[in-house]
This record gives structure tokens, sequence and C-alpha cells, in this order.
């Protein structure tokens, strides 16, 4: 078994433009200053890395990852999480996702799916360069407003769909192959691949590729009322990142999982800061030891009550407390009677 890194923070809902959130130096300050040990960097700031730089110069690559262990931290992860959105896009969602496009690449669907898939490409070879072997990121989605249809799907939609969705990302998961870095897509609403079932589809269409693995999040599964920690006894193999998140469900006779289209302070599920929800994080850290998770727990900060600050704060300490130094010898050892194989013979009666 693999003690489990950590604490990490995920950057994306912090960087600002307000000191100590707009700089990669003031920022790694401040979560050094907050006992996080690694940092999950999005892709998409230029004030915090070139990601087509970090891709095509290891000088460059090796400058950044030494400035952040100037701060005694690591790089946990890359994230491309809204490159990846940008991978698959339904026409219904074009002009809400444009935002996350550069301003070139606007009201072009096709040419801005080009330029989605060339970054996964140079996030691997980035992720290359800076020595890490996971990366985060989203599937995108050509099928979620079919997720619970009305008129009823037509006869080979899914398929269709799925089908699409491998042929896009293959050549990219091809590329991390090429790297030596595993992709692990965060199962989340608003992707194709948002639970186990249509995780083990999209996997089944890529021929499961090696490199087509989890980024673990229970608080999505709270959300649906899937069971998130049997979830890891399916699909620890494929587990290579991890986001500490926390959520609520608390169903009312007027709204359930659909939300009533609330805000998310009045949602029946809502995300909270880590240790305010209903996540069972105790048996999650004990699972993942169990089965020799060897990467980081790294903190995703979503909650529209606490202070962004205070959560920070309060999930560095909920990692650290909930990580479990691995035993390096049987409880029982005091009490072992040796053994060679006539030993075990005479034992039996043999």
């Amino acid at each position: 078994m693999t003690t489990i890194k950590g604490p990490g923070v995920f950057l994306a809902q912090f960087i600002g433009d307000e000191a100590p959130f707009n700089s990669l130096d003031a920022i790694c300050e401040w979560a050094a200053g907050l006992g996080f040990k690694g940092i999950q960097m999005p892709t998409l700031d230029s004030r915090f890395i070139d990601l087509q730089k970090a891709a095509e110069s290891k000088t460059y690559a090796d400058e950044l990852k030494g400035k952040v262990q100037a701060h005694g931290l690591e790089i946990t992860e890359l994230s491309t999480h809204l490159q990846g959105q940008l991978v698959a896009v339904n026409p219904a969602y074009d002009l809400a996702f444009d935002a996350f496009a550069p301003d070139q690449y606007k009201n072009n669907p096709a040419e801005r799916t080009k330029w989605a898939v060339q970054q996964l490409k140079y996030a691997a070879k980035a992720s290359q360069n800076l020595g890490l072997n996971a990366h985060a990121t989203f599937s995108g989605s050509l099928l979620w407003h079919m997720f619970h249809p009305w008129p009823q799907r037509p006869e080979g939609l899914v398929d269709a769909a799925f089908t699409e969705l491998a042929k896009r990302w293959t050549p990219i998961l091809n590329e991390f192959d090429n790297c030596g870095v595993d992709v692990c897509y965060e199962i989340h609403p608003g992707e194709d691949l948002f639970d186990g079932i249509t995780y083990e589809m999209f996997l089944e269409k890529v021929n499961n590729h090696p490199r087509a693995c989890l980024l673990y999040d229970p608080s999505h599964f709270v959300l649906q009322q899937l069971d998130y920690i049997q979830y890891i006894d399916f699909y620890h193999e494929r587990i290579k990142a991890f986001h500490v998140k926390d959520s609520e469900f608390n169903p009312t006779g007027k709204q359930g999982t659909f939300g009533g289209y609330q805000s998310w302070a009045n949602r029946a599920g809502r995300y909270r800061s880590p240790g305010d929800g209903q996540v069972d994080f105790k048996t999650i850290f004990s699972k993942l030891a169990q089965y020799d998770y060897q990467g980081w727990a790294v903190m995703e900060w979503e909650c529209p009550i606490k202070d962004a600050q205070v959560g920070a704060k309060e999930g560095a300490e909920l990692i650290s407390k909930h990580i479990i130094k691995v035993t390096e010898r049987a409880f029982d050892d005091f009490a072992a009677s040796g053994g060679d194989d006539d030993f075990n013979n005479k034992i039996l009666g043999l």
C-alpha cells in the first residue's frame, strides 16, 4: 500500500485579479502558508502557465516546476477541464461554451474543436516535461441534453454519440500514452461521462484504452444518489486522481435531484466546503489506501455559503487529518510462528 500524497489544492476556484491570487508566486506562497503540499494547475491563464511553451520547451517546464518547488510545493496535475469540455459540444450549448475559447474561435465550432484537441495534446507533452503521470480533464458532451429525454431518444442515437466521442478522444489518448501520462476524466454532470455506466460505454468504444482513467470526485455522486463508496470497489484500478470536494443532498416535497432551477444555495443537492457536507471521507481515504492509490488528494473548493479562504484552510486540515500513513507490517507480526514448507505440512498433518 501507498500513503496518499497531499494535501493539494485545485487553483481554478481561487485564481483572480487581486493578490495573492493573481500570480503564480503569490498563490503558491498563499497555498503553502495554509499547509498545502501541492497545486493542481488550470492551463488557460498565461499568468500561471503558458501551456504550449511548457509542451515545447523542457527548459521552460523546468523553470516553472522550480518556481513552484521554491515554495515547498509540487504540481500535482495539470488541468484542461475547460478545453476538454470543448472537445465535444452539442450545438445547443455552442453559445454558452464559446466563453471557454479564445475570441478567434468563437462562432466557429469546428475550429474551436480543433483548438481544444491541440490544447489536450500540448497538455500531454507539458505533463511529461513536468514529470507528471496524471492529467485532469472533462470529456465534453454531445448527448447531455438527452440524459432524461422527452420525446424518447431515437434508436441508435446514444451509440452514435459515444462512437463520435471516442473518435475524437482516441488520438488524444494515444498522445498521452506516448507521453506516459494518464487522462483522468472527472465524471461530472454536463459531460457524456457522468456515472459508471457512461464511463464503461466510453471505455468500450476506446477499446479499453490504458490511458482512459478517472478523476474520483464523490461530491457529484452524492448529488446523483450514486453509491460513491462502491464506485471505488468497481473502478479503483482506473482512479488516478482525486478531488476532495464535499456536497449534500436534502430532498424536500418540492424538489429533488433536478434542483428546480434554483441557485446553488437553494438546491436540494449542493456542493459544500470540505467537512460541511455528507461525504464520508474517512471511508474514502481508507478504501483508496487499501487499493494502493498512488496519487494526490486535491481539495476542490465549491460552496455557496462559506468564505473561500476559510474553506481552503479547513480543507487543508481535513485532508491532512484523513491521509493514512500506511503500515509497513502486519499488526499481528508479534505473534508470528514462523514456518516453512515442512513446518506447514506438519501443521496440516501431511
